[in-house]
């Protein structure tokens, strides 16, 4: 009896193991479209829908794709009613799962595919010049994935030799309502275990396929797992933001709803699944096809009754969860828990992405400041200082936790092209930092000009307004293709812009040194206006070390320019 559960807790192993391969192996060869299947989920609740379903349906885990929009929802891009409607499509999307485990795992010897599937991944993964090895991955996963199956299947007795096994069950399924809960108890109690709901459901057709349990049983559990599966986008969002912990509850309350409801029509249901698919003499399989039509119209229809009321839902949600004291002024924080068999390199470098371009939102906001400090009244000086020294300090913070984030994801298995842009995110985390630098010297610019009582002219004023515009242009050029792909036309778009902020700072600081010479200038306010204009052209210097590092993100290797002079400002 211990052999077969060894036996059986190996099965389910390489089972876990073929499904990390074969989900991170196509994640890795379809890492741009994967990407770009993201942005759609920003139309509307369809689409959102849509995008939820196909995205778990290739990485084969609604945990992994509610972790990634709980991540998506903190960083600030998606609001809550876009995260619940891609939660919606990816419970669709986890049963799928169910459908190949129970067409294909159960009707055919999938034992007979899983060596050959071995056979046919193994050249894509020992011939490096194919550059297939992440589509090898994927087929060695595929088959590791049935062999795990095929192995439970033997190590699940035939129930019929081993009646007594199910003795113990005797005295729980007859409680009526009561049964129900104990059963949907240990679906939840289970996935959470196991940590994937796939791997839950791959094992509960196993055990009614055997025979250990009956169909409301297994029906039970499939809807215990429904639940349990919500556990780990909830332990992501533990130390997020308001809304992302609202995104993670509302993942929760949907199925807890749906299985409340279900279990008022519990019968009735069941009955019109066998209805569906009727009995077949002698055919074991029938119950495995079964509970994946139980489990695929109990999340289309849990859908469908949700789908119109997704802004309701979405307040809901929001009375229910509330803002932890004093929550606006916490620290930030870059959650990057691994949980189970979840994070691709892809998804880790999409959020690293994202926490960058709210890095880069924080960094246009203390440039804006900084300028504002620079030209302001010396009474509102010092408050305007304070202020870009703030988000300087939240800078920093972001950058330490964002660089911790980008070293830990850079230690995993990571293909050399994601190792690339690991480190050009880094390079661009760096160039940020810089700028932020900038914004602190430019506000200690504008305190030594209120202390030292030091004024500028109209001309003076607009001349470093529309100076500054040009950088502000620059800075929000790359913040808007942060995650994307510059290309050669517009890196040379930036280029201009560079080569356009240096010509117009040469210009002024001509004008300044004239002033000068012919005396007719304070020589301590030209002095101050030409470090102005110096720390300003410095962030257009960064800008375009940032834009650099945007088109290089793209390509096989990022060449340096060697005509390209260094920024005037060390890194």
């Amino acid at each position: 009896m211990i052999m077969r559960i060894l036996q059986g807790a190996g099965a389910l192993g390489i089972f876990l193991y073929g499904m990390k391969l074969m989900s991170e192996g196509i994640q890795k060869s379809s890492g741009e479209k994967f990407k770009t299947a993201l942005n759609y989920m920003t139309i509307n609740r369809f689409t959102a829908v849509i995008t939820g379903f196909l995205i778990t349906s290739i990485v084969q885990s609604s945990s992994a794709t509610t972790v990634m929009v709980v991540s998506l929802v903190n960083a600030g891009l998606f609001n809550l009613t876009q995260a619940i409607g891609v939660i919606l499509g990816a419970n669709i999307g986890t049963t799928v799962t169910g459908w190949i485990v129970a067409v294909v795992g159960f009707k055919l010897n999938v034992a007979a595919f899983a060596l050959p599937a071995v056979a046919v991944a193994a050249p894509f993964l020992f011939v490096s010049r194919w550059g297939k090895q992440h589509l090898g991955e994927a087929i060695l996963g595929f088959g590791l994935l049935f062999l795990g199956l095929s192995i439970l299947k033997d190590a699940v007795p035939d129930i019929k030799n081993n009646p007594e096994i199910l003795e113990f069950l005797k005295h729980y399924t007859d409680l009526g309502f009561l049964s129900f809960v104990i059963f949907v108890t240990a679906g939840s109690a289970i996935t959470i275990v196991i940590q994937s709901s796939s791997a839950a459901m791959a094992l509960t057709l196993t055990m009614a396929y055997s025979g250990w349990i009956d169909f409301p049983t297994a029906a039970c559990l499939v809807l215990g797992e429904n639940i349990g599966t919500t556990v780990t986008a909830y332990i992501a969002s533990l130390n997020s933001n308001i809304t992302a912990r609202r995104a993670s509850r509302s993942h929760t309350l949907f199925n807890i709803m749906g299985v409340l409801w279900v279990a008022i029509f519990f019968a009735p249901f069941l009955r019109l699944v066998m209805t569906i698919i009727p009995d077949v003499p002698g055919d074991r399989t029938i119950i495995a096809t079964r509970l994946a039509l139980f489990h695929t119209m109990f999340n289309v229809t849990n859908t469908l009754l949700f789908l119109p009321f997704v802004h309701q839902f979405s307040r809901l949600v929001s009375l229910i969860v509330k803002p932890r004291p004093g929550e606006e002024t916490q620290r930030y924080r870059l959650v990057y828990t691994e949980i189970g068999i979840r994070q691709s390199p892809e998804i880790n470098i999409l959020k690293a992405e994202l926490e960058i371009k709210k890095m880069a939102q924080v960094k246009e906001e203390a440039f804006r400041v900084a300028v504002e400090a620079a030209l302001a009244e010396p009474k509102t000086v010092r408050l305007l200082a304070e202020r870009v020294n703030s988000r300087d300090k939240l800078i920093d913070t972001m950058h330490e936790e964002i660089s911790q984030f980008l070293v830990h994801c850079s230690r995993e298995n990571v293909p050399r092209k994601s190792l690339e842009r690991l480190n050009l995110l880094m390079r661009i985390t760096n160039e940020i930092v810089s700028i932020s630098d900038c914004c602190r010297k430019l506000s200690a610019c504008a305190v030594q000009k209120a202390d030292k009582k030091i004024s500028f002219d109209k001309q003076g004023i607009e001349q470093i307004v529309t100076y500054a515009e040009l950088v502000k242009k620059f800075l929000d050029f790359n913040r808007r293709h942060l995650g994307e792909r510059l290309t050669a036309v517009q890196l040379q778009e930036a280029e201009k812009m560079e080569e356009s902020i240096d010509r117009n700072r040469d210009i002024l600081k001509k004008g300044a040194q004239k002033r000068l010479k012919s005396g007719s200038s304070h020589i301590k306010t030209e002095i101050l206006y030409i470090d102005i204009l110096r720390h300003i052209e410095h962030v257009g210097d960064h800008s375009f070390e940032i834009s650099r590092a945007l088109y290089n993100m793209h390509t096989r290797t990022a060449v340096p320019d060697p005509t390209r002079r260094a920024p005037a400002v060390t890194v």
